[in-house]
């Protein structure tokens, strides 16, 4: 028999959701499945995914194996919302009762008056945009003026993008912060981000050097639990943003997806046991926001040659554990998240192979998963599905 695993490695792809929740019709998301009308439209090489099993919880194409190498399942959301601070939190173990407040008619005026006044410069856009195309719009203004430009979406952010040789990264950071304390303390929304640019009119490119500054959770998650019992807890790429540093050991920031498996490989060098939690958020942030149906698919394909090679290099102590946050569907007109469920895939020497997880009513039994194999818990929220992955 195996050994019980001793680390746990998290990839959470942002934004690759797997089709609609029931109650997807009241975020104005009825239809949408990313990874099936990617498929659907310009097809998917993802030989490792498929083996692991996610042919049997996606409508990807193809038969799936009969026996899947991998755990495999899909779940619901329980909180409401469909941000990554939401399902972040929830695969930590963490469900909200209430979401995050949003403001897709722009914040109010006082609003941003304080703001202005505390930054001492008027500001251009609030309003609910694409990030891409708020700066195509209003970017050339913002070279002329020197004002940074705010925007939200559907979600619950107040985001700031500037050019980066107009404000220089700190400031903007800086101008974060006062935002933070405006409308994260004084509204109680999810997060501010730091979205910054470089380039000339009509080749405007956004840079890697995106900042989230988030509300901390406002319970205690796996996270917490992990480190406070003295178990290593390693966050890769926007991580620790989203959890604003509480239960993380130590954190890198990344730059691209293959910057964050690189991260991740070197990880498996240094870091024996505990968790290893990575986002890669080039899924959502260059391809689901943008439309990037053709972008998306090569995207999804580059990282299963990444999990490829990742695979050999896990030990017989070690679980890996793929899912996601949300959706956002490139194939609809929304450039927005999407409410959907998300894949559960589980891989490692110690798993059962084909062992099927089902339908999970929360993303919560992650967290509570991570929880007994590291027996840090119960946490309040989640059903762990560790026996059933492990052939019991």
């Amino acid at each position: 028999m195996p050994s019980r695993p001793t680390r746990a490695i998290v990839l959470v792809l942002d934004s690759v959701g797997v089709g609609e929740l029931p109650d997807a019709a009241a975020y104005g998301d009825a239809g949408s499945d990313t990874l099936g009308h990617i498929a659907r439209e310009v097809g998917l090489r993802v030989p490792t995914l498929r083996r692991l099993g996610l042919g049997k919880v996606a409508a990807i194409g193809g038969e799936p194996p009969a026996v899947p190498e991998g755990a495999f399942g899909k779940m619901a959301e329980a909180s409401p919302g469909k941000d990554s601070v939401t399902g972040h939190w929830e695969l930590a173990g963490l469900v909200l009762d209430r979401p995050f407040p949003v403001f897709p008619a722009g914040f109010p005026s006082e609003v941003m008056a304080e703001f202005e006044r505390r930054i001492g410069r008027g500001t251009l856009g609030n309003k609910a945009a694409s990030g891409t195309e708020i700066i195509d719009e209003l970017g050339p203004e913002h070279l002329r003026t020197g004002r940074p430009i705010v925007y939200t979406s559907a979600d619950s952010v107040f985001q700031i993008t500037a050019h980066e040789e107009v404000i220089p990264l700190q400031e903007l950071y800086r101008m974060c912060e006062t935002a933070y304390k405006i409308v994260v303390d004084g509204l109680g929304l999810g997060r501010v981000i730091a979205r910054p640019f470089v380039g000339t009119p009509g080749a405007f490119r956004r840079t890697a050097n995106r900042r989230d500054f988030a509300m901390p959770p406002r319970d205690r998650t796996v996270l917490d639990l992990l480190s406070d019992a003295g178990w290593p807890v390693v966050a890769i790429g926007k991580v620790e943003d989203l959890f604003a540093g509480r239960g993380i050991t130590s954190a890198v920031h990344t730059r691209s997806d293959d910057d964050g498996m690189d991260r991740v490989m070197a990880a498996l060098g240094e870091v024996e046991r505990g968790l290893v939690f990575a986002n890669l958020v080039d899924f959502d942030q260059h391809y689901g926001h943008r439309n990037d149906t053709a972008g998306y698919a090569a995207n999804l394909e580059r990282f299963d040659a990444r999990l490829a090679a990742l695979l050999p290099r896990l030990g017989p102590r070690d679980l890996l554990l793929i899912t996601a946050d949300h959706g956002n569907d490139p194939t609809t007109p929304s450039t927005d998240h999407s409410r959907e469920h998300v894949p559960v895939l589980v891989a490692g020497a110690a798993v059962a192979r084909g062992a099927n997880l089902g339908r999970r009513e929360t993303f919560a039994d992650v967290g509570q998963t991570l929880a007994e194999l590291f027996g840090v818990g119960p946490l309040p929220r989640g059903t762990s599905f560790l026996r059933d992955a492990l052939g019991g």
